[in-house]
């Protein structure tokens, strides 16, 4: 069993870590937004699941922008959501339930109306504010061409011009400026942050676009070349460490800094890298000079395959044991399309294309894709390492792929001129009861519309019912637990095609059969399996089993 005490600096390397997205978990005053009071409220529901800790995506002040990652102040707290009291009162009541805290940490950029970027706006060219983050002026007759061809991930160039003549660079949204982390300035303001949640009792930091903060910003800057690549397809272009700006070998030199102020805590505080970079350049974060560890972003793109899923967890666990790290899987996030919808979707689906149709083309089986995110997600705890859930999956949420064009929030939507709708449909709030205005969310109702089939998946619906989707989760990682015990498998070989079985440090085995063809299970006491088995010693299709 692992050690999740306070005693352990590495509680986290076996941990279950659930994220809470505020804005969509709990609302406590009634105003339509999650709030931290809310999730006070509704802490019990991690402990009862049996989760380790909670990670919170972004809290501070915002404009939303983009869903919050768009930070204004590091050191608070968005008024909507409370103050830097209730965040005491939640981190304390977390704690004597027996949860560990992780708060997200946005580097890479801030929001326009940081204080620095307005001081910025008004000292003009070649200021020392100016410096904190990456202004240019443009090229071609007047500098009213953009310094490069540098495109922003959310579409469009990634360059945007001021009154004054000059532009300044933002790979995400025009509302979140990137800094310049050449500048000791914003260095040092960093490492006060990590120090300012770490006295608070924070136990851990999730960094956003950990691969971007390092930029080769030497003149004249480097065009690519071929704009409409993906980031990934980018990276390929380059030798690895010298793209101009994801996943330079400088970024590193960041993070050992880090560690040392981490590791100055009692117990260390723990730390997990957002890099979109391929695996083995993956790992270099989770150093363990570095952060300690990095998500798991090919894990959870590989389709329901298991030669695929086989290859990604034996190259993963590879990775991550040459680091010293501990491995990470993940299946969905605020990010991505819900596991229990994606993982239906049919090989080469054009995931924009099925979100624009509303979900409708391909038409996806919500009942055949909850039976395989509860294998998909039984095989993943049953692996060595950490495993993140996102708020809702323990429900078995869709993906809300219909949502009406008005009511979208994600700058995804306008900025790519409504090509690519975004993630709203993975963020709408959860349910927590079978009736009232927003499921129990909040008195106000929610600020994405829930659909109407949000009551039958409700905690309330679901609470102590034999065989639903939060009882499993309440199965697995109580009996997780009890089981793990060590950080390698074995693959058990001679398994018929479509099927994954692995054996663990004390011999307890997991079983999923991914094919479409029952199997004949192989010896063993059956101990908890993602949907009931029909008759002794065999295995449904889209089912895994954990054998004693």
């Amino acid at each position: 069993m692992p050690d999740l005490s306070p005693r352990n600096p590495d509680w986290w390397r076996q941990a279950v870590i659930y994220q809470v997205y505020p804005r969509s978990f709990a609302d406590a005053d009634g105003d339509g937004f999650g709030d931290l009071k809310g999730i006070t409220q509704r802490l019990g529901h991690l402990a009862a699941l049996g989760v380790d800790a909670l990670w919170l995506s972004p809290f501070y002040p915002s404009e939303l922008a983009d869903g919050g990652y768009d930070v204004a102040d590091y050191r608070d707290v968005d008024p909507r959501l409370g103050t830097l009291d209730d965040f005491d009162a939640m981190a304390a009541e977390a704690h004597r339930l027996g949860l560990k805290v992780i708060v997200d940490v946005v580097p890479n950029h801030t929001s326009h109306q940081h204080v620095w970027f307005q001081e910025a706006l008004r000292a003009g060219p070649g200021s020392a504010a100016r410096d904190r983050y990456v202004f240019r002026d443009g090229r071609g007759p007047g500098g009213e061409l953009p310094p490069t061809d540098w495109q922003s991930v959310f579409g469009g160039s990634a360059w945007h011009r001021v009154p004054d003549g000059q532009w300044y660079l933002h790979l995400f949204a025009p509302e979140q400026p990137d800094l310049n982390w050449a500048n000791e300035e914003v260095r040092a303001d960093f490492r006060t942050t990590l120090r300012f949640w770490s006295d608070r009792g924070v136990d851990g930091f999730r960094v956003d676009v950990a691969h971007a903060l390092a930029k080769d910003l030497a003149e004249p800057l480097r065009d690519l070349g071929a704009p409409e690549l993906s980031d990934e397809e980018y990276l390929s272009e380059f030798p690895p460490g010298t793209h101009p700006f994801f996943d330079r070998d400088e970024v590193h030199e960041i993070y050992r800094d880090w560690r040392k102020i981490l590791d100055a805590y009692s117990p260390p505080r723990m730390a997990v890298a957002e890099a979109w970079v391929p695996g083995p350049r993956r790992v270099l974060y989770a150093r363990p000079d570095e952060l300690g560890q990095a998500f798991n972003f090919e894990y959870l793109k590989t389709r329901w395959d298991a030669d695929e899923l086989r290859r990604v967890i034996t190259g993963s666990l590879a990775d991550a044991r040459a680091a010293g790290a501990s491995a990470t899987w993940v299946l969905s996030n605020h990010d991505v399309v819900r596991h229990a919808s994606r993982l239906m979707l049919p090989p080469g689906t054009d995931v924009d294309a099925w979100l624009l149709s509303g979900g409708h083309a391909p038409a996806v089986d919500q009942d055949a894709g909850l039976r395989r995110a509860r294998a998909a997600t039984l095989l993943m705890l049953a692996l060595p390492g950490s495993s993140y859930l996102y708020q809702g999956e323990e429900l078995g949420l869709p993906e809300v792929a219909d949502l009406p064009t008005a009511v979208l929030q994600d700058p995804i939507w306008e900025q790519t001129g409504h090509v690519r709708k975004g993630r709203d449909g993975c963020r709408v709030p959860l349910p927590w009861t079978t009736t009232g205005p927003s499921y129990g969310f909040g008195a106000g109702g929610a600020w994405l519309p829930q659909p109407d089939s949000f009551a039958h998946y409700a905690v309330q619906a679901q609470d102590g019912v034999e065989g639903s989707t939060l009882e499993l989760y309440r199965s697995a990682l109580k009996l997780r637990r009890k089981l793990l015990d060590g950080e390698e498998l074995t693959w058990l070989e001679d398994t018929p095609p479509g099927v994954l079985a692995f054996a663990r440090t004390d011999g307890w085995r997991c079983v999923a059969n991914l094919s479409d063809a029952p199997m004949s299970l192989p010896a063993g006491e059956p101990l908890l399996a993602s949907t009931p088995l029909p008759e002794r010693g065999v295995l449904p299709p889209d089912t895994t089993v954990w054998l004693g």
